[in-house]
């Protein structure tokens, strides 16, 4: 009976943030809020009238006035980022006394650049993360304890934010960053260039499994030759979406989790699971064959063009792909999802260093980024007549000019403020609404395993895990030779206690 109970409040804190993306436009209405959080003020954005009334009185309160905020983040930097920041800064300033510089680690190097920074103590205000980092990141006593400060700092940030979406942000029961609310449950596509699936005769709408995708692969293969690798990848995540399946509890750590569907809740070693070794022999078949590059355990950023590629993504997306790929069209089709799990909720996060001398005015930064469009926009889409310009009749829908401010949106903020890409869907974020709504759910969702315990195991696994990721997950090596021997050396980094804690944990969570 605990356990249904348990199972119904998962359901419907699910529901309550499903029904927080009824009626998301340009900017947040009070349908945004979180329909149980009785105590929260109204959810809007800020009018600039208002902003520019409450001006003085946010600056009075704000002893960091003047403020430059360095914020770590990730992705490629745009050649023009410093006249970028410097319109973003002229804005913000005027807004809240508050400007940032910001610092990007490339999507290969970004998680040593972070795990330097944290450990070497090196001084930061922000920094972009998520599920694969933040619970390690916080029992390092790296970020500061927001919990409080964001209800009676940024009022407004809070109540935008429904409060199912700061409850998957928890560890031990605190905020220690702000969420990105946006598709917070994970949808899988496969993204094709039209141009080869027209030459080949390629029916997108039917590839649904990694056999179906071995098969449109290997004929593009054939058919363009030694030097063309349909499914391009690199070292940072081999196969998007590979783990998809498996739920890993926040820990960071694919090689351990509790497979998202199972009503057990049984913690396996994922890497032993029968689907998991045949997806990673059909991904190995691909690197010896060619149509994997065979630079991709050392490559560190994507090549632009991409013919066949992974994405976690939602309607619409496809247009942006286009402009970052220079592709005439692309094509997708959804193939996983959508699916919500503390860790989905997780997947973008913005944390303040615990030992920044700014921590309100890093909130301030975030809400504004958060509940004003037109930052939301400068940040997503750059500088309004150099790298888009507003489409006449169109409201809230923008043409890009350019293809160099490559800042990925999905880091920054959320996306119910932000401006539509002509060529999207007019109604690109009520067909997000509609995917949250149809959305299945973790059998473990609200659930966050508590590493405070396991911290040695932890960082062990990892380092070992960190050994043979690269080469695994981009089909380099024989998953068959690899796996036993990558599991020997977990289990000796202490793979087996942390399997413990987490079964036990999560018994006790949902037995209550």
């Amino acid at each position: 009976m605990k356990n249904k109970k348990r199972i119904l409040a998962a359901i419907c804190a699910s529901a309550v943030l499903l029904s927080a993306f009824a009626g998301c436009s340009d900017k947040p209405t009070d349908d945004n809020k979180d329909k149980d959080n009785s105590s929260s003020a109204p959810t809007s954005t800020p009018s600039k009238d208002n902003a520019d009334a409450n001006k003085d009185k946010d600056k009075d309160k704000n002893n960091g006035e003047g403020a430059t905020l360095l914020w770590w983040s990730i992705g490629e930097q745009p050649d023009d980022l410093a006249d970028g920041l410097k319109e973003i800064n002229a804005y913000t300033q005027e807004k809240i006394g508050v400007g940032i510089d910001l610092k990007l680690s490339g999507w290969g190097d970004w998680d040593t650049k972070m795990n330097t920074i944290i450990n070497s103590g090196e001084a930061f205000d922000m920094m972009f993360t998520n599920n694969s980092k933040y619970n390690a990141q916080v029992n390092l006593n790296a970020f500061a304890d927001i919990t409080d400060l964001v209800q009676s700092e940024t009022p407004d940030l809070y109540s935008f934010i429904p409060e199912t979406v700061w409850q998957g942000t928890k560890i031990h029961n605190k905020i220690y960053a702000v969420p990105t609310y946006k598709d917070s449950s994970i949808t899988q596509y496969w993204v094709f260039d039209d141009s080869y699936v027209q030459k080949y005769n390629i029916d997108v709408a039917s590839i649904k499994t990694l056999e179906d995708l071995d098969k449109a692969a290997r004929t593009i293969k054939e058919g363009e030759g030694k030097n063309v690798y349909p499914i391009p990848m690199t070292q940072s995540e081999g196969l998007n979406g590979f783990f998809n399946n498996y739920d890993d509890l926040t820990l960071g750590l694919p090689p351990v989790g509790v497979k998202m569907s199972d009503g057990e809740r049984k913690v396996v070693s994922v890497l032993e699971q029968e689907d998991i070794m045949a997806g990673l022999k059909i991904i190995n078949g691909w690197f010896k064959d060619g149509v994997v590059n065979p630079d991709a355990p050392t490559a560190t950023e994507p090549t632009k063009g991409r013919i066949i590629f992974s994405a976690q993504a939602f309607p619409g997306a496809e247009v942006t792909y286009q402009i970052n790929e220079g592709v005439e069209k692309y094509v997708m089709t959804q193939v996983y999802g959508p699916m919500y799990s503390t860790g989905t909720i997780q997947g973008s996060l913005n944390a303040i260093s615990a030992n920044s001398k700014y921590v309100k005015e890093g909130l301030k930064f975030l809400e504004l980024v958060n509940t004003d469009s037109t930052l939301r926009n400068m940040m997503a889409y750059g500088i309004e007549g150099t790298h888009f310009k507003k489409v006449e009749g169109k409201e809230n829908v923008i043409e890009k000019l350019t293809d160099t401010w490559t800042l990925p949106a999905y880091t920054q903020g959320t996306f119910f403020n932000m401006a539509i890409v002509d060529g999207s869907p007019e109604d690109q974020w009520k067909q997000v609404q509609k995917l949250n709504e149809s959305a299945d759910f973790s059998s473990c969702l609200g659930f966050a395993l508590d590493i405070s315990n396991l911290s040695t195991e932890v960082a062990n696994c990892k380092t070992t895990w960190d050994k043979y990721r690269y080469e695994l997950l981009t089909g380099a090596s024989n998953p068959e030779e690899m796996i036993p021997k990558i599991v020997e050396e977990l289990k000796a980094s202490g793979m087996e206690k942390i399997m413990e804690e987490a079964q036990k944990q999560i018994d006790e969570f949902f037995a209550q």
